[in-house]
């Protein structure tokens, strides 16, 4: 065994070589007479700074300084450092996508079953907890945070004017299967020469998201390309919608794309509950005429959220477990809620005053949260893999390619070409 793992610490080792330009940061954790400092690192936008404060306040003997970065420096820094033995943090947040790639590393992590994690297990979403949990079942990497239910955004202009319902309720029974999505498309472009979805990304992930298995099994091997792999299918829907003109080239996070969700310049989004907050501040004109409701259900899938793990390099576990436990308990779920836009992974929350009396003045006073908890109860458990982000990025880059006038088929075969070489490296 002994030998296994230092055969493991060398490849590791020889990967953060790698990614040599990004250092672990963050201070050593340190005991200073019996107070106890943890260091946290998180991304992106959340309320983590200021339930930390709230934390520190009622347990004087903790300091918790938090480190924000931006979510692949971040990654690349926790990998760095977990795989040099040093530099690593006492707590980190790690993204979904990112957290297969961290199971060959399963011996730098600490057990979170270790420390009474089976205790609170039953505070979240079956699907969210399992994709946490080791092949066996028998190590949980980190404790759950938010989730990133999807949903239908709708833009209500463009639904009146192509003549279809706009009461939320009304659109869910008109379209529940994908055919039903394709012939509401199909509508949407004769009536008004607008296309149904914004880009080739979000038309593939309305299948590809949903997806027990997409690029890798559980032992970690590639099987895109595979007979029977189900990424062609979601491939094949994203380039047949295109192809019957249903697709826009409005790029997510360009400012194309927020001029074009301003002015209703496509039918749908089909997207998580975090785009909202996006929406809300950069798409102001677009205030009043967006609605939400469900996906077909062969869409169902999720799309973000995250996890709170502890470094086997942290010399205080305990105190870490128990600042985690206490950071993403349902009641603290629903404070990330209300200030950050975090969804909860905690159903527990869905039940609360807040929670069910919430209302979206962006979308004209519509209970959005309702639908995003009905949609998060329908998500199945994913394996993404360990390279997943590599992989889904060669893909994309295979669907722009054909939105650009290359030969599907092509493209597809080169895409999986590149994809195994990338992944024997």
């Amino acid at each position: 065994m002994k030998g296994k793992k230092k055969l493991l610490a060398g490849l590791l080792l020889g990967t953060s070589l790698l990614l040599g330009a990004c250092n672990g940061g963050g201070e050593e954790s340190s005991g200073d007479g019996d107070k106890v400092t943890l260091d946290f690192w998180t991304f992106g936008a959340t309320n983590y700074e200021s339930l930390a404060e709230e934390y520190m306040k009622d347990n004087p003997d903790v300091e918790i300084n938090v480190k924000t970065s931006e979510l692949g420096d971040h990654h690349n820094s926790l990998f760095t450092s977990i795989s040099a033995g040093t530099g690593a943090p006492d707590l980190a947040m790690i993204e979904v996508d990112q957290l297969d790639r961290y199971r060959e590393a399963q011996e730098r992590f600490v057990n979170l079953y270790d420390l009474g994690a089976d205790e609170v297990q039953g505070d979240y979403l079956d699907w969210k907890w399992n994709m946490a949990e080791s092949t066996d079942g028998d190590f949980l990497f980190g404790l759950p945070t938010d989730i990133g239910p999807k949903a239908m955004y709708f833009n209500v202009d463009v639904f009146e004017e192509a003549g279809l319902p706009t009461e939320p309720e009304k659109v869910q029974e008109m379209i529940s299967t994908p055919d039903q999505f394709a012939d509401a498309a199909k509508t949407v472009l004769d009536k008004t020469d607008k296309p149904m979805v914004d880009s080739m990304e979000m038309a593939y992930r309305a299948n590809m998201d949903a997806l027990e298995k997409s690029y890798f099994n559980e032992d970690g091997e590639l099987i895109i390309g595979k007979e029977g792999n189900e990424v062609k299918d979601a491939y094949d829907f994203a380039v047949s919608l295109y192809e019957k003109g249903y697709v826009g080239k409005y790029e997510m996070w360009t400012p194309e794309w927020a001029t074009a969700l301003n002015k209703g310049d496509f039918a749908v989004e089909m997207a998580p509950a975090w785009l909202k907050g996006y929406m809300t501040e950069n798409a102001p004109e677009g205030k009043g005429n967006w609605r939400v409701t469900t996906l077909p259900s062969d869409f169902a899938g999720n799309w973000g959220g995250s996890y709170v793990a502890i470094p086997e390099e942290t010399e205080h576990s305990e105190e870490a477990y128990d600042f985690a436990q206490w950071l993403v308990s349902p009641e603290n779920q629903l404070k990330s809620f209300e200030e950050s836009g975090l969804f909860p992974s905690a159903p527990a929350v869905y039940e609360m005053d807040e929670f069910v009396n919430n209302e979206d003045e962006y979308f004209g006073g519509q209970n959005t949260a309702a639908t995003f908890a009905e949609a998060a109860k329908e998500i199945p458990a994913v394996y993404k893999g360990p390279k997943y982000v590599t992989v889904n990025d060669e893909v994309l880059t295979a669907l722009r390619n054909v939105q650009e006038g290359a030969d599907p088929e092509k493209e597809w075969k080169d895409a999986v070409k590149r994809i195994e070489g990338l992944v024997k490296r």
